[in-house]
């Protein structure tokens, strides 16, 4: 039986937010979605699974917070469940960056609709920066793009910092544009760029995903496939499936012949983290692994980890 996998966020000020999950996790739970739901003073940001009917009415019940009334998702259906439990949690931000006073409610960078993008990327005066993490730049990204080379989005403010040193030694001043998956974490990264001083600063409206959706592969200046956090791991310029699959251990895309490497061992390692775990922790990923085969065998859904992840890394 497929469900239908919804994600959203949106930046909205809930000074209220804590006082909002008590109803909201209950009206979800009714519904019998899963997945998680992330509320800050800043905003919402989630993915949720269920059935067409439940994600219409955990929709609405998000749309009804103050503010909210436009927000909006991306779907995809999987063949099961990805979920094991609903959580809704209370946090500082709804994207880590680290940066106390860091406000996309309050400042942030000109939203630039898809089909206007490609025509801003192409411009010399324009510094086109990646906000997303190495494991998922790796895989795809526009042309012309830098890369941070960062492993979490935390790691951004103080690359963009020595960046920005490095414009002013050479007396630049360029627009800087920015994008990532579906929006959340280059919108926060204007806010803090703004906040850095830069005036001319721009994001991709709907992330890369909008792009795909909206710009004719024959227009692209996309290169690759794009790495999203469902179980497609990643997708093509038509949004069908990509060519990669997940590491279960470290959650990095692997290509055919990363599979094929003898340091592969599914649930347990692959060439991108075998040097990064311990015996211990492969130890437990092996048991784990044991258990999710044995579960699978039975027809039953494993109490381990979930595959899927928000785009708040």
């Amino acid at each position: 039986m497929t469900c239908t996998v919804a994600a959203f966020y949106k930046f909205v000020a809930l000074p209220d937010f804590e006082s909002r999950q008590p109803a909201l996790a209950e009206t979800l739970n009714a519904a019998g979605v899963k997945g998680t739901v992330l509320l800050a003073s800043e905003g919402v940001n989630g993915t949720i699974a269920g059935t067409e009917d439940a994600i219409d009415t955990a929709l609405a019940a998000l749309r009804a917070l103050p503010g909210c009334e436009t927000l909006e998702a991306k779907f995809a259906e999987a063949d099961e469940m990805p979920f094991l439990r609903l959580k809704v949690r209370l946090k500082r931000e709804i994207v880590s960056m680290g940066v106390p006073g860091t406000d996309p409610n309050a400042l942030v960078g000109t939203y630039v609709a898809p089909e206007a993008w490609n025509a801003l990327i192409s411009d010399p005066d324009t510094v086109l920066i990646d906000t997303r993490n190495d494991y998922e730049v790796a895989i795809g990204t526009f042309e012309g793009a830098i890369d941070p080379n960062t492993k979490t989005f935390r790691e951004f403010p103080d690359w963009f910092r020595d960046f920005r040193a490095k414009l002013e030694a050479e007396g630049r001043k360029p627009k800087v544009a920015m994008f990532c998956t579906g929006g959340i974490r280059c919108e926060k990264a204007t806010s803090f760029v703004k906040s850095e001083g830069i005036e001319d600063v721009f994001h991709l409206q709907g992330g890369i995903l909008k792009y795909l959706e909206t710009v004719p592969e024959s227009d692209t200046k996309w290169q690759g496939e794009c790495f999203v956090f469902d179980e497609r791991v990643s997708v093509r310029h038509d949004l069908t499936p990509g060519s990669y699959d997940m590491c279960h251990a470290c959650k990095r895309p692997l290509s055919e012949a990363d599979m094929q490497h003898a340091a592969y061992e599914p649930g347990v390692a692959c060439p991108h983290c075998i040097t990064e775990m311990s015996d211990d922790q492969r130890a437990r990923f092996a048991e784990r692994q044991k258990q999710i085969d044995l579960a699978r065998a039975r027809g039953q859904q494993h109490m381990g980890p979930e595959a899927r992840r928000s785009e708040e890394a």
